[in-house]
């Protein structure tokens, strides 16, 4: 087995287990948002509650009640904001997984001797080239919603 083959193959593997760990990484991360999400809404809910019934109410303590939940809007948006970028980092990263897989079955076939070559390996071989340059576009398109996202933020 030759030297360069291994190399590739622990280099796939490493850029595999990163991938993971990543995907993991953003797991945790949506479960914490969405944690912070439920308490927002029941900080929300008490906040309008205590609003709705002011009767006798200064009118500071009503500014610094809407001023609170203007600012728990404000840090909703903001969670809802970083949840959209890890779902398309999720998307992204299912992608990469999938331009690898179809990369591997590529070269298989780009790695067989021409006069070796079935039918049917030459059409396998153009499938999966429809396939990668799909998964390609696709990851452009992403690209591009982050792209005018991050365009629109500023």
């Amino acid at each position: 087995y030759p030297t360069w083959k291994r190399t590739l193959t622990r280099r796939a593997k490493e850029a595999q287990m990163k991938r993971f760990c990543k995907a993991q990484a953003i797991q945790r991360r949506l479960e914490e948002i969405e944690v912070t999400f439920r308490e927002l809404e029941q900080q929300g809910i008490k906040l309008e509650k205590l609003l709705r019934d002011e009767d006798g109410t200064r009118a500071d303590q009503k500014t610094q009640w809407m001023n609170q939940l203007l600012y728990l809007v404000q840090k909703k948006n903001s969670l809802m904001s970083e949840e959209s970028d890890l779902m398309i980092t999720v998307q992204e990263l299912k992608l990469e997984e999938q331009q690898w897989q179809l990369d591997q079955k590529l070269r298989c076939y780009m790695n067989k001797e021409e006069s070796l070559k079935t039918p049917e390996d030459r059409v396998a071989e153009q499938e999966i080239l429809v396939q990668l340059l799909d998964v390609v576009n696709k990851r452009n398109v992403l690209i591009h919603i982050q792209e005018e996202k991050r365009l629109n933020e500023l």
